[in-house]
């Protein structure tokens, strides 16, 4: 429960609305309460041919008359006592002493007794009776159109109170998930790669879901259930208190079978999450590569393998859904049980006119039928909350359990810090140097080891190799995707881990494999990056990207919508829009990872031209075995196995490297096919 307190702060941000759902909470149990107490004074209407003005004065003549009676008995019993201590010292005078002590005290209950009851008709009279009207059935009227009054009463109460709490529960989430929505996207690469976008997007959506609810039972029934149990058991106590505990003995055992249930309810709610994030990740996996699946025919594997897993997931679900449902009968055994035992005892004291069970004094005078029904009746008001109450606890514990797999990602550090204090990278850099660089995503499996590079400023590195020899991690490491093992970067003599973070990226222009193109507008897409920048900025780096052609065809030119991963451009689009927004980042270092392997030989072409002019005066990286695209290098780094194994330009190359060789004969052999 210790994470799911966690998330209950930030619902302090919105402590005014707690409080006015509390005070709402109040008032609707209040009235809760109140209506069980038209009971009494409805039976007496009905049992007897006496107005409820009638009734109470001749209570209160039979009370006052009782009370007179136990003042002459307590005189007698005072007066033998004086007797008594005339005695002499002795053993019958103590015995008789304290016979007629016991008595005077007894005499004495009786009398607070019947004073108290005295006092409480009197209140009755004049407060409460006196203004009801004296037929019989205009009272039973006027007594239901008060219940009725008094049940529209705690529905608006009970209407704000699941307002606030509704309002609260939907803040907070809204504050939880802009939080960990921060703390994911701060996370390095490797944290991320760790968990996967499915697993995250499970956290983000189902897990909040539960958390949230969690939060409305805690700040609604938790605190509403309670209230309403409490008025009924302080009207009951105030009836009887000894039956009202004969009532409540069994609790602490319903309470005992209700935290067993929610500790198996939690460990359930735990797998049935991570059940859902497998889910996810299948939905994930099969609508991203739709294309691949109807190309294989794979659809009946892929319904086989989301059959399974949501055939487990079910299973898990019945789990919780068979906890949950055993604490609501259990719990409703056990109240019907302390009820039957409260109206046995009830009864027996009714039928034989007893003060006293077993021993014991339930009630100081005989109870009425009527006070005993009224009685019934608050317990059953009083039931009626508790078996509410049966599942909360099993909630809670699955609000728990979701609030535990949130914050376990919120609480991750980043390992590349963003060292804000750090210094700051200078635009035009000079040198870039890689000082025997190990990197490794898992212990055990290098992908680099012992890369030393050092690149001058403006000058173009093309990066090739086999693939899986680490071109693309060497390059992930430039910006702090991730950090090496062992080794460090250095620009122009600043270790990149202790540089500010920002400023080293600000530097950086990024064109990928694969275009990343987000849903909004071509403009906002080529403005990605960077803020504020005007219309005309945008058209100038589109048309150096070569782009501004096909984007004026469209109906809205720039500020065509573009679907969901860009689905209206063709591959060539992607990329010079891609290319047009490193272009207008206006970057100091520039990464082409592969920005060519994926197009058509004219939008190729035209990205290669594009090229040639924005390269220059910048520091580039490019990863590609194209030999157009080679000849905008300067020099030509040969990776193999996560070495260097040569650097020179291609002439160099082609008579120092073997492999180097082996590449272009493959490339000549692709192109000639």
């Amino acid at each position: 429960m210790k994470n799911f307190l966690r998330a209950l702060k930030y619902s302090l941000a919105y402590r005014r609305r707690l409080i006015a759902s509390l005070i709402c909470a109040m008032m609707a149990a209040a009235f809760w309460g109140l209506n069980f107490t038209a009971v009494y004074p409805v039976l007496k209407i009905l049992g007897n041919n006496l107005t409820l003005q009638e009734w109470v004065d001749q209570k209160i003549d039979a009370t006052q008359k009782e009370l007179a009676g136990h003042s002459d008995d307590l005189a007698t019993k005072k007066e033998r006592l004086k007797v008594v201590e005339g005695w002499g010292d002795g053993r019958p005078r103590e015995r008789e002493e304290h016979k007629v002590s016991g008595e005077i005290a007894r005499v004495e209950s009786k009398l607070d007794s019947s004073a108290t009851r005295l006092w409480r008709y009197q209140q009755a009279k004049n407060y409460v009776i006196r203004h009801l009207p004296q037929d019989r059935f205009e009272t039973f009227a006027f007594l239901m159109m008060l219940v009725v009054v008094g049940v529209a009463f705690k529905g608006i109460f009970e209407f704000f109170q699941e307002y606030l709490v509704g309002s609260v529960m939907c803040n907070t989430l809204y504050d939880i998930r802009n939080r960990f929505f921060r703390n994911a996207i701060h996370q390095d690469m490797r944290q991320f790669q760790e968990n996967g976008s499915a697993e995250m997007m499970a956290r983000f959506t189902n897990d909040m879901e539960v958390m949230g609810n969690g939060m409305k039972i805690l700040y609604g029934r938790v605190i509403a259930e309670p209230l309403r149990a409490f008025a009924c058991v302080a009207i009951a106590c105030w009836i009887s208190w000894q039956l009202t505990l004969m009532f409540l003995i069994l609790v602490p055992a319903a309470l005992y079978i209700m935290t067993k249930a929610s500790r198996m309810m939690k460990r359930a709610t735990r797998r049935v999450l991570e059940r859902m994030s497998s889910i996810y990740k299948i939905l994930q996996e099969t609508f991203r590569g739709l294309r691949v699946v109807k190309a294989f025919t794979m659809e009946p594997y892929e319904r086989r393998r989301f059959n399974r897993a949501t055939k487990d997931y079910r299973d898990r679900s019945m789990r919780m859904v068979t906890i949950d449902a055993f604490a609501g009968p259990v719990v409703e055994l056990f109240g019907v049980v302390a009820v039957s035992l409260a109206i046995l005892a009830g009864a027996y004291l009714v039928l034989n006119q007893q003060t006293h069970l077993f021993g014991l004094q339930m009630c100081s005078t005989p109870i009425e039928p009527e006070t005993l029904i009224q009685l019934y009746a608050l317990l059953g008001g009083m039931a009626d909350p508790v078996r509410k109450l049966s599942s909360v606890y099993t909630k809670l514990q699955s609000s728990a359990a979701a609030a535990d797999r949130i914050f376990a990602y919120m609480d991750k550090t980043p390992q590349v810090q963003a060292n804000s204090d750090g210094p700051r990278i200078q635009r035009h850099c000079e040198s870039i140097e890689f000082r025997n660089i190990c990197f490794s995503y898992q212990k055990g499996s290098t992908i680099l080891e012992n890369i030393s590079l050092k690149v001058r400023a403006r000058e173009t590195i093309a990066i090739i190799g086999p693939n899986g020899c680490g071109k693309t991690t060497l390059l992930n490491l430039l910006p702090r995707f991730f950090d090496p093992d062992h080794g460090s970067i250095v620009i122009d003599g600043v270790d990149i881990r202790i540089a500010h973070l920002r400023s080293l990226r600000k530097q950086i222009g990024i064109v990928t494999q694969d275009a990343v193109i987000f849903e909004d507008t071509i403009r906002q897409n080529i403005a990605y990056g960077h803020h504020g920048a005007s219309n005309e900025m945008i058209e100038a780096a589109a048309r150096k990207a070569f782009a501004h052609e096909f984007i004026v065809t469209f109906p809205n030119g720039y500020d065509t919508m573009l679907g969901e991963i860009g689905r209206e451009l063709s591959g060539g689009e992607k990329q010079r829009i891609a290319l047009a927004r490193a272009i207008l980042r206006d970057p100091t270092i520039l990464i082409l990872d592969e920005f060519t392997s994926q197009i058509d030989p004219l939008s190729e072409s035209l990205i290669n031209e594009a090229m040639k002019e924005f390269k220059q005066g910048r520091t580039t990286f490019m990863i590609t075995h194209k030999m157009h695209t080679l000849a905008l290098a300067d020099r030509i780094v040969v990776l193999n196995a996560g070495h260097i194994e040569a650097i020179g330009t291609h002439t160099e190359l082609l008579g120092s490297s073997a492999l180097y060789r082996e590449l272009q004969e493959a490339l000549l052999q692709r192109r000639a096919a």
